[in-house]
């Protein structure tokens, strides 16, 4: 066939499905869907404004006010000066934290804890906190305020790029983590407070191990730097903690500061929960740990800290939504949480279910399962205030436009109704993007990924600063 008879022939097609754009139009109430009505069927079928992606979302107005709001006042030094400074701050376009019933108490709690002198953080969540992007940037705000150093957690086995500290592992380390599905899990559910389990030799009984003549002498090596890329407050620390569990064969340890051996020892053989403590007088170049023994125990993370302040632990589990916990080995999980005492829970998950929910008895569903789960680290670690971030705003193409999916504002109102009844604090993070339909808008910006999903990396600092000022200016009243 001819060239220009194929063109032409493209074209006519072309010029037809545009015609049939100008029948279409909105056929459900939230103008999410647009078709031509049929006797006894709908065709879905994009409008002419769709088709050439005319149509304009005016919550982009919100979403544009409240970052250039908090844009104006997002410090941009590394060291960030101890007195925060909010007299430019537009309170009106923040959105704040909405706490339980004896709010002033709950208020009253937290300040003790974050003038305590000494302030542990657990802050759990899913992939958005991979590479410690909103973790890092709320500790270094809150250790500005209230004093401390260091990147706190770090897992040995590392599976995604960080930005908080360098941890070089050998590489015969191996990881197990709680919430990873294609995983098997672990016989005894022991994966300590922290959910996942690094070991240098595979998984095996280590009591029936004990009884095996023959086993190979395994060694393995961990080399642990500060970050030349983090917050400098995050560069600084002088307290490395070991944390371990389930050695019920001899292994053997050595620690290297800048080069030179500081301790050999052995790692307590009695199956229980540990931490390996090594301090150094000031923030060393290098840190490296030598192991060597039969059966690894279950070596459940590093945790670099400063001497006092506030210590924020990082905790990021991809694909997960918060629905984990109870099934952990509780008298583990309780001995470490003992040892480790955070004062402060901080838990952000409801993203990863919005794509499979189908309809409103699914939201309810899973909030009154989360809700189990919260109340099963609320016992474990009764001393704690428990803080809850619920998703920010993720989008769905559908009739050529990125919209919201139609079921996330139920569910961010559906987690916080059920937070304040469970005494746990809740802040919308779709209400402080703006809203409904904002996460366009964050793409178009540059502050979030073209997976309509993830903050890039300035978006993470906009929204951990809007969450910051939310906080501080409730505590400071």
């Amino acid at each position: 066939m001819h060239p220009i008879r194929i063109a032409l022939y493209i074209l006519i097609v072309l010029g037809l499905l545009l015609l049939v754009s100008v029948f279409s139009s909105s056929v459900n109430n939230d103008n999410t869907t647009t078709g031509i009505e049929l006797p006894g069927m709908v065709l879905k079928y994009p409008t002419t404004a769709g088709f050439l992606n005319e149509k304009k979302q005016e919550v982009n107005l919100l979403a544009d006010s409240i970052v250039h709001a908090i844009e104006a006042v997002l410090p941009t030094e590394e060291f960030i000066p101890s007195i925060p400074d909010f007299s430019k701050t537009d309170t009106n376009r923040l959105v704040y934290i909405s706490w339980p019933d004896d709010r002033n108490a709950f208020i009253g709690r937290l300040n003790e804890y974050f003038n305590s002198g000494r302030c542990r953080i657990l802050h759990y969540g899913d992939s958005q906190l991979e590479g410690d992007r909103i973790s890092g940037y709320l500790r270094n705000r809150l250790q500005g305020i209230y004093g401390g150093s260091g990147p706190g957690f770090l897992p040995i086995k590392q599976v995604y790029h960080q930005l908080a500290a360098e941890i070089i592992a050998t590489d015969n380390w191996l990881r197990y983590a709680l919430f990873d599905p294609t995983q098997a899990k672990l016989p005894d559910m022991n994966y300590g407070v922290y959910a996942s389990v690094s070991r240098f030799t595979p998984l095996m009984n280590a009591k029936d191990s004990a009884m095996m003549p023959g086993l190979p002498l395994e060694s393995a090596g961990i080399t642990i730097r500060p970050s030349a890329k983090s917050f400098n407050r995050l560069k600084q620390f002088n307290r490395i903690g070991l944390h371990y569990g389930n050695a019920t064969t001899p292994v053997e340890i050595a620690i290297f500061v800048n080069g030179e051996l500081l301790k050999e020892s052995h790692l307590i053989a009695d199956g229980a929960y540990h931490c390996f403590e090594i301090k150094t007088g000031t923030t060393p170049n290098e840190v490296h740990i030598e192991l060597a023994g039969t059966v690894s125990p279950d070596f459940y993370g590093i945790t670099l800290d400063g001497e006092n302040g506030i210590q924020l632990d990082n905790i990021a589990m991809r694909g997960a939504s918060g629905t984990i916990f109870s099934r952990m080995n509780a008298s583990s999980f309780s001995s470490m949480a003992a040892k480790l005492d955070p004062k402060i829970v901080i838990l952000q998950y409801g993203g990863n279910t919005v794509p499979y929910i189908k309809d409103s008895l699914g939201i309810i569903n899973y909030t009154r399962y989360l809700s189990g789960h919260i109340h099963w680290l609320c016992k474990r670690m009764p001393e704690s205030v428990f803080l809850f971030i619920g998703p920010g705003d993720m989008s769905c193409l559908t009739d050529g436009n990125y919209v919201t999916y139609p079921l996330l504002p139920y569910l961010d109102e559906q987690l916080k109704r059920s937070c304040l009844a469970n005494k746990v604090a809740y802040w919308s993070m779709f209400e402080a993007m703006g809203g409904q339909n904002s996460m366009r808008y964050w793409v178009e910006q540059g502050l979030a990924a073209s997976d309509y999903t993830h903050f890039l990396p300035k978006g993470s600092r906009i929204i951990s600063e809007h969450f910051f000022n939310a906080l501080y200016l409730d505590l400071s009243r």
